[in-house]
Order: C-alpha cells, then structure tokens, then sequence
C-alpha cells in the first residue's frame, strides 16, 4: 500500500494533539525571531510562515507590524492560534493547507519555515514537492529560510534509550521513557515517549506519543536545493549567524529563488 506525502505527515501528529501544552512547553523559545524578523524587513511585503504551528513566530512578527500568512497542516495547533489572536487585531492571516500543495493568493519575497519543520517530510518525493510550493509562491529572488538539525552519526547510530522524574509545564510529577531509533537506510529518527502521571488527580495516567525525523547532510541537501530551483545564499549553525562546523547541531538554510 502506497502513501502519499500528506498521508505520511498526518501519520506523524501525535507530538501536536494537545496544542496547549506545546505552547507551554515551546512557546517561550524566541531565538529565531530577530533572524526571520530582519529579512522580513529586508524584503518587504506579505510574509509567508510555513508549518506556522500555534503562532509561535507568527505572532511576535506580525506584532512588529509585518503582514504574515501563518499556515499548517494541523488544525488543532491553527485554532490555538486564531484563539491567540482573535482580539488583537494583527495583520496575520491563518490557513490550513498542506504545505507540499500550496495555493496561496499571493506571492511573497519572504518565505520561512522554522522549528526543524523540515524533517517532517520524510521522503525525496516530499521533500521536492515541498520546495517545488515554496518556489511556485516565492517571486524572483524570494527568500526561503529554514532550519534541520545537523546529522551527527556518532548521536544516530546508538539507540538512545533515557528516564527521568521531572516537574512538567502543568505543574505534575512526570516519569518520562525515551526511546530514539535511527535507520541509517531511510535516514529517519524514530522517537517515542512514555510517560506516566505520578501524582494528582491523573496519578497513574500513562501518555505515549511517536514522531519520525528525516536527517539531510549537508551535501545532499546543496544537491536538493540546486535542483528545486534553488540558490543557497548562507549556511548557519544558529539564529546567531554562527559557521557551520563539523561540531555544529543545527544547520540555518538562507535560499534564494533562482
């Protein structure tokens, strides 16, 4: 049985059914914001923000005064961010769509993709339908920015298996099981989390969530740009603007529209 690429992502949701508690547990981190915040300056125009999520970066750009499409497969994480905009009269609007089938009404200079969104798409097919979109709804020398973390064989060959206790973001004694798998074939990291309530009133609870990533080298990737139409303007290992190394653990793609 074949599936197609928005088969494989719905498939890949559990980490974004409880949208509340990912913006208790993400929603602080704002490292990307200044990056995405000066070329959406430098470009001008409506802004596009693919895998756009709960508004995370959405929001903090489009209250600089930065006119943004937010847009994501997920509605359950859109909803949570229409309700977190629904009084405060941005200029942001939200769209649900696979972000491998775009048709948007605009073309834009300025495209980003942020939160290692990337390693969503988890096979060549999706990964050149993805940036096919980008390209079709980029205007000539648009921008299209977006992070993955870096390969580090070493990290991927083991099974990482870990527990702790820990306090989560709800304020309840959690035991957490981690279990991360690498399959050096499909270049896909399996993760799965088992975790059970230790007290409260959901004392003995037991939540268990999976998500699969997909690893690129640096190499294939120069590749998978260059053939989508792509021209790769910087490489990065942080919002910061650092140099890619061999010691790097995130890799910052600032592409432009051939």
């Amino acid at each position: 049985m074949s599936h197609t690429p928005h088969d494989i992502f719905i498939s890949n949701f559990e980490k974004y059914e409880d949208p509340e508690y990912y913006d208790l547990e993400y929603g602080t981190y704002l490292n990307d914001v200044p990056f995405l915040a000066e070329w959406a300056g430098k470009q001008k125009g409506t802004v596009v923000d693919l895998g756009c999520g709960t508004g995370r970066v959405t929001i903090p750009l489009a209250e600089l005064g930065h006119k943004i499409i937010g847009v994501d497969l997920h509605e359950g994480m859109l909803n949570q961010a229409k309700e977190k905009t629904a009084d405060a009269n941005l200029p942001v609007e939200w769209i649900l769509q696979d972000c491998t089938q775009l048709s948007l009404d605009v073309k834009t200079l300025f495209m980003y993709m942020t939160g290692n969104s990337f390693q969503h798409f988890l096979t060549n097919e999706s990964q050149n339908l993805l940036l096919q979109s980008v390209k079709r709804h980029l205007e000539t020398n648009g921008v299209f920015i977006f992070n993955t973390r870096f390969p580090v064989l070493g990290e991927l060959a083991e099974v990482d298996e870990s527990e702790l206790i820990f306090t989560d973001k709800r304020s309840r004694k959690v035991r957490e099981k981690n279990v991360e798998t690498y399959d050096s074939l499909t270049q896909i990291l399996h993760c799965t989390s088992i975790r059970e309530i230790l007290d409260g009133p959901e004392k003995g609870t037991i939540e268990q969530d999976s998500i699969s990533l997909r690893y690129v080298f640096p190499l294939e990737m120069e590749r998978l740009l260059t053939e989508n139409g792509f021209i790769i303007e910087n490489i990065y290992s942080s919002w910061k603007k650092d140099s890619l190394s061999a010691a790097s653990s995130e890799m910052i793609y600032v592409c432009k529209k051939r």
